[in-house]
């Protein structure tokens, strides 16, 4: 993607007259999970009978289902467009325990889609990345680095959070947490669809340039999942250049 794109523009050029609403899927949940639900999904959709998955759909609040049963029942109560398969799945996802809250947010987001689409008479997409959104914004992690091989100083890791801050509440966009450990730094921050998201972070790191020049102009960016600091320095001892291109690889 070019510096001056963003994803909105990109999704329209992609969908065209077809494209109706965006939802982003808000959650962070791992992408091959992702991929399993909705490989099953599609599987599930074949011959489905839905009064038989309404009479099933009891097993989900039974101790004596099994997590793979469930897993089923859950993707063919997705597919049924009714809003009691819906409440069912919101009510499940309320009580789902920890290895199945991931699975159980995804039938809920498919439910609710279709049921907008059948509803408001318009195709509705899903955005769906590792680290999720908020609203019509879309998460991302990134990586900086400091040009020496001293760690940041309490000065320069002040100049980071205000400017960054700074930066991106001046794009409509919000820094949800940044760490430092050595040279490095990492930031999580949400960025609305509309905006270059390139562009965004290249501006934050000019601006904390100003002060000193003491951050590379390279960084990592990446919306598939949050890397630790033990990761970052193994891709980086590994790596000898980085592009500073974000990672879109799993946007749809």
């Amino acid at each position: 993607m070019e510096e001056n794109e963003n994803i909105f523009d990109k999704l329209h050029e992609l969908y065209g007259s077809n494209a109706g609403s965006f939802n982003i899927l808000e959650h962070q949940i791992d992408i091959d999970l992702q991929v399993q639900y909705f490989e099953l999904s599609r599987q599930v959709k074949k011959g489905l009978s839905p009064q038989m998955v309404m009479s099933d759909s009891e097993q989900l609040f039974s101790e004596r289902a099994d997590e793979k049963n469930k897993k089923e029942i859950l993707a063919k109560l997705a597919s049924v467009e009714e809003v009691e398969a819906f409440r069912i799945i919101e009510r499940y996802y309320e009580v789902a325990p920890e290895e199945m809250k991931a699975w159980s947010a995804l039938a809920l987001q498919e439910s609710k889609m279709m049921l907008e689409s059948m509803f408001l008479d318009e195709n509705q997409v899903l955005i769906s990345t590792g680290l999720g959104g908020k609203g019509q914004k879309l998460r991302y992690f990134v990586v900086l680095m400091g040009r020496s091989e001293d760690h940041l100083t309490n000065l320069q890791k002040r100049i980071i959070k205000n400017e960054f801050s700074f930066v991106l509440d001046k794009h409509d966009s919000e820094v949800e947490n940044i760490d430092f450990s050595g040279t490095l730094v990492t930031v999580m921050a949400v960025v609305p669809m509309n905006e270059p998201v390139k562009g965004v972070f290249e501006e934050a790191i000019n601006e904390c340039n100003n002060y000193g020049d003491f951050l590379e102009d390279n960084f990592i960016i990446t919306n598939v999942k949050e890397l630790s600091f033990e990761e970052i320095r193994g891709f980086l001892k590994n790596t000898d250049h980085i592009d500073n291109s974000a990672d879109e690889e799993n946007f749809l």
